[in-house]
């Protein structure tokens, strides 16, 4: 077993290169931070990016960053909040919930991920904030996309086909991101004992009104004391996020107390305690320091409370849900047999994506991990990857078995999902 670490980009495209030469499958890590997600792969070689690190370009007032591929995340966010800035998706570290450290993920995994935060439905993902890249394809040739200024493109955007294709495509060298100012102040309101039904009408209230609400997410009874070190308390919490300047923060936080003074008891946490409320949130700690299999459910927020509570006729499940992130994390019990079972249910209640997040390696080989595409898009995905990697050389059997057309990149599904 051979494991490359590239410290240039010329040195990426010449093992590409030999791989592609050679037939031989290579895995493509950073620090292994996701390495648990996706179909287990089979490969003697591995291409390790740990080292392809540095910040290349850093322009404050331009609100532009370059790195390499395997510079960690943690690193680019201390720079930016050194400048009172940040990635505005707020890209989700899997560490802690995949039985890792926090802090390993890379800034291209990120974008191979298509990663985002509880900012989602406002903010948009990686996908939506990456200006441009430079990448390796699995034929053994360097290309790049975009640039360093948002209106640069000309026909088809590669950048964004690199996202959510969790390295089955290219592997990316360089990528450049837009960043923007951060917040100068957030404050979080929190309505206590609702049911799922009841927060869904609250959060929905919230979000209509003119507050201007960034995040909103609901810990049911119990799972709420898994956030912010058990600050809240087990008493379910409905959370929903306002930021920006002190005074325009401090009327709109009293115009959502006004709005939900029905609602149920009102909360205020500010300061650091709401950003550590919404980090536990985003890295869905409430799940993380278990084996159990875990979903990752994409669809209409409004639609979402009815559909866990047909599954849970049907299954034990716990659950929470992040709205303004569009997402629902289920934590589940069986893993392969629920599979048919969580998807129905998503199907059955207007559609979306379900993505297993976390599992055994013998259920990741037997079902599904990611959401299964519509046959024409399951064979628009097929050419794309045969342009990109016609060998199958990039991770391969990771996104869905090798031997099927359909081992292609989701960017399709991680776009929306």
């Amino acid at each position: 077993m051979t494991t490359f670490a590239p410290t240039s980009s010329a040195e990426v495209l010449s093992s590409v290169q030999w791989a592609a030469a050679e037939d031989a499958p290579l895995e493509i890590v950073g620090h292994g931070s996701k390495r648990g997600i996706g179909r287990p792969l089979q490969t003697e070689h591995t291409l390790d990016l740990s080292k392809l690190t540095g910040v290349t370009l850093y322009e404050p007032a331009e609100l532009v960053l370059s790195a390499r591929a395997g510079t960690s995340l943690a690193e680019i966010e201390n720079l930016l909040a050194e400048n009172g800035q940040q990635l505005a998706f707020e890209p989700m570290d899997y560490g802690r919930l995949l039985g890792g450290e926090p802090g390993k993920g890379t800034i291209g995994g990120v974008l191979a991920a298509n990663l985002s935060g509880p900012r989602r439905l406002k903010a948009g993902a990686a996908r939506d904030h990456v200006l441009g890249i430079h990448a390796v394809s699995g034929r053994g040739e360097a290309f790049k996309s975009g640039g360093r200024v948002v209106k640069n493109v000309t026909g088809y955007d590669l950048s964004k086909a690199m996202a959510g294709s969790w390295g089955t495509l290219a592997v990316l060298t360089d990528v450049t991101f837009k960043v923007l100012p951060a917040a100068e102040t957030e404050v979080t309101l929190a309505v206590r004992g609702l049911l799922d039904d009841n927060a869904a009408a609250a959060m929905s209230m919230a979000l209509g009104s003119s507050a201007e609400v960034s995040s909103a997410a609901h810990l049911p009874e119990r799972i709420a004391a898994r956030v912010a070190d058990g600050t809240l308390g087990s008493e379910a919490a409905t959370l929903l996020r306002v930021e920006g300047f002190g005074p325009s923060v401090a009327y709109r936080v009293e115009a959502l107390k006004t709005l939900l003074r029905k609602a149920g008891p009102l909360q205020e946490i500010g300061g650091e305690a709401s950003l550590l409320v919404w980090r536990d949130i985003r890295d869905c700690v409430p799940f993380a320091g278990s084996d159990k299999p875990l979903w990752r459910v994409s669809m209409a927020p409004a639609d979402s409370h009815a559909m866990v509570m047909a599954l849970r006729m049907q299954s034990a499940v716990e659950v929470f849900y992040d709205w303004q992130g569009g997402l629902i994390w289920l934590s589940m019990e069986m893993g392969e047999a629920e599979a048919e079972l969580v998807r129905a249910a998503v199907r059955h209640f207007g559609g979306g994506h379900a993505t297993l997040v976390r599992a055994a390696p013998a259920i990741r080989a037997a079902v599904p991990v990611f959401q299964p595409q519509q046959p024409a898009l399951a064979a628009l995905s097929a050419r794309l990857k045969a342009e990109f990697d016609p060998k199958g050389i990039l991770n391969p059997g990771r996104m869905a078995p090798a031997t099927a057309s359909a081992n292609v990149s989701a960017s399709a599904e991680g776009a929306i999902s």
